[in-house]
């Protein structure tokens, strides 16, 4: 294998592989006005935001799982149509912070909170509207964005749960428009698309056309890799998982990439290797195919569990893991 010193290094700042949506040549607007600007999904955890954006943009650019509080980082999406330019924030869910690191992610929320355009509140339809959606409306009542509702996993309740919650959502705030989704089925995705738009400020063209992220691709590949690791060790360890892409190295058609997968005990680290490095096998062969997908071309992973104590609480891990 050549060594590392024989490639050529790819720096954080370069941007990931990206291609135009497919609506993108779609004619939308009656009033002829170009519009752009930025919109985020908020709600509480598990409230299917990611998945959403992720159906929205068409490719994906934010990790999901059924455990709360997987998002991490604020990644945005953009979604280029003829009429207008879209720009999803991705943020982590709201919660009650416990650490260091959960009251930096909730400043995060509320800094985006602050500067986007749209805020679409999420409540998913499988479950019923509770104290975490009432104090997150209230939150939002008093910012300058636009306001829509958003009832998502509607494809998991039969008609008259649905009709339910629609209602209980009305009675929380007046919101300029409730919208019912499913992003698994696509049921409404469009609408909800048209809808933001409309309260979008008219505006220039923000981003290029073939920009689909502008997050770096270390970021993204990080997040794959952190979204395998946890994969099957939810229940074990759901918050103390972070990976750092520490290199990535081109040779023709391969990329070699070099991450380091952190944990906070020496447990912890017993149970992401797994017996024989079993799991680690996993992580690796299950989030190489999704980095595949994202470059475009052939990918080694080398992958090495480290322990960080406590990095959770310690401000210095947490400004090395970029947080």
């Amino acid at each position: 294998m050549p060594g590392r010193d024989e490639a050529t290094a790819v720096r954080p700042e370069r941007k990931p592989r990206v291609r135009k949506h497919k609506a993108a040549t779609v004619e939308r607007q009656e009033d002829g006005v170009y519009r752009a600007g930025f919109a985020c999904f908020v709600g509480r955890p598990n409230a299917g935001k990611s998945t959403l954006t992720n159906a929205i943009i068409g490719q994906k650019i934010a990790i999901t799982s059924n455990k709360p509080q997987t998002t991490r980082h604020v990644i945005r999406g953009i979604l280029h149509r003829a009429d207008s330019q879209l720009v999803l924030v991705d943020t982590p869910g709201l919660h009650r912070p416990r650490t260091l690191l959960g009251e930096r992610l909730n400043d995060l929320v509320r800094e985006v909170w602050s500067e986007v355009d749209v805020i679409g509140v999420c409540f998913p339809a499988d479950e019923p509207v509770g104290r975490g959606d009432r104090f997150i409306s209230a939150e939002v009542s008093a910012l300058k964005a636009k306001v829509i509702a958003v009832v998502t996993k509607v494809d998991l309740v039969d008609p008259a749960t649905l009709a339910q919650r629609l209602l209980a959502v009305a009675e929380l705030y007046d919101f300029a428009e409730i919208i019912p989704v499913s992003a698994v089925s696509g049921h409404q995705v469009e609408n909800l698309i048209d809808a933001m738009v409309r309260h979008m400020p008219e505006s220039p063209q923000l981003y290029p056309d073939d920009v689909l992220t502008d997050e770096p691709e270390q970021v993204l590949i990080g997040e794959l890799i952190r979204e395998a690791a946890l994969e099957g060790v939810r229940d074990e360890l759901p918050h103390s998982i972070a990976v750092i892409v520490e290199e990535m190295l081109v040779e023709g058609n391969l990329t070699r990439i070099f991450a380091d997968i952190y944990v906070e005990r020496d447990s912890q680290k017993s149970i992401v290797i797994g017996t024989r490095g079993a799991r680690l096998k996993e992580v690796g062969s299950r989030s190489r195919v999704e980095i595949e997908q994202l470059l475009g071309k052939k990918v080694y992973l080398d992958l090495h569990v480290r322990v960080a104590k406590e990095w959770q609480r310690d401000p210095k891990q947490l400004r090395k893991l970029g947080f």
